[in-house]
């Protein structure tokens, strides 16, 4: 019994040392992300940008000669225009990406993604070895509950990069929000490795925990898109209004790297529309779980009181997608606001509100 403790102990040791050293990877990430913003070439991003943008509306247009400061030219293939959801609005490249469509940008950005695969992979094995250490799902606290989330939105946006889909414009905020993430999970939420309560020896636990990380992760990547679209519409807006006040360098330089508002909208209802099914799934196992339990299916515990609020939240998205007067920035906004009761339903109640699921604790 004493040599099963001492090794389920080591365990949780070395889970905590790869978390720590998924954090430093992660950090260097970061930093080559920064890189990729910073040394793609901003005025080669705004000529192209001006002369995708004033060649967006021609046909037979396959590819734009843009002059270079040193002479001579440069031929960029045009990307799709893809036309904005909103009737009767109009029609916009997508940017060249962080890297501004520059070898140098470029390269630092596949340094970046090289190191945020090297940190997923220490990651998912602290995430394991976590797993292995109380001979459990790793999912029973905030501190496991939060690194297996960000494990999982790392492994979605790795995915989605293994499909050739253009989504190397998440990566940015992506290792931020997991620096904070794990951030917080080791100085504020962490707990020592531990059983759980009898309530929570269910496979259930697999079930119903494991669908809410992955909803959640998986939200949390159409909340980012939903946020870039903001920011990307009315900086189109403004471009198509001459008379109005202009963007700043920064701004341009920033946003017209990421793909059109049509795009980012799109990327977003897609995942949400994707994903609601299975976060409608996750309340339904909750409450089959809460039968199994507690013997009844629902009792307006916060906890799942919030998670019903998200459901609606969420549900509401997607019928303003629907409705004509609610497309474009109303509808993104309902996507947030739906987002933003996910993370009170994680944070908000596990913290401060008192109920049936806090006997876990943080």
């Amino acid at each position: 019994m004493n040599i099963a403790a001492a090794a389920n102990e080591t365990l949780a040791h070395n889970s905590n040392l790869l978390v720590y050293s998924a954090m430093a990877v992660y950090t260097l990430a970061f930093v080559a992300h920064m890189s990729e913003w910073v040394f793609g070439s901003r005025s080669k991003v705004a000529r192209t940008a001006a002369a995708l943008t004033s060649q967006a509306k021609a046909p037979a247009t396959v590819s734009v000669k843009v002059a270079q400061q040193g002479g001579g030219t440069a031929v960029l293939e045009r990307p799709k225009v893809i036309t904005k959801s909103a009737a009767g609005s109009r029609d916009v490249p997508d940017g060249p990406g962080a890297a501004g469509g520059t070898e140098k940008g470029d390269l630092y950005g596949r340094i970046a993604v090289s190191l945020t695969v090297l940190a997923w992979g220490l990651h998912v094995g602290g995430v394991i070895t976590r797993a292995l250490s109380v001979q459990r799902a790793p999912w029973g606290n905030m501190y496991e509950f939060s690194t297996t989330f960000a494990a999982v939105a790392v492994g979605i946006y790795l995915l989605l990069l293994t499909l050739r889909k253009n989504v190397r414009w998440i990566g940015l905020p992506l290792v931020t929000t997991v620096l904070l993430d794990l951030g917080l999970a080791v100085s504020v939420l962490y707990t020592a490795s531990d059983q759980l309560v009898p309530a929570l020896h269910s496979y259930w636990l697999w079930i119903h925990v494991s669908c809410a990380i992955l909803s959640g992760a998986v939200l949390y990547l159409g909340a980012v898109a939903t946020l870039l679209f903001l920011f990307r519409d009315r900086y189109e807006s403004k471009l198509a209004d001459p008379a109005g006040q202009q963007p700043g360098a920064f701004a341009t330089s920033v946003l017209e790297r990421l793909p059109s508002a049509a795009s980012l909208d799109k990327f977003a209802y897609r995942v949400n529309a994707t994903v609601f099914p299975l976060w409608t799934f996750t309340i339904i196992a909750g409450a089959i779980w809460a039968e199994a339990a507690w013997g009844r299916y629902w009792g307006w515990d916060p906890k799942e009181v919030w998670a019903f609020i998200t459901w609606v939240g969420y549900a509401c998205y997607l019928h303003a997608r629907s409705t004509a007067g609610w497309k474009g920035r109303k509808a993104a906004w309902l996507g947030l606001i739906a987002f933003a009761c996910y993370l009170f339903n994680y944070y908000g109640v596990n913290i401060f509100v008192t109920g049936l699921h806090s006997y876990a604790g943080v």
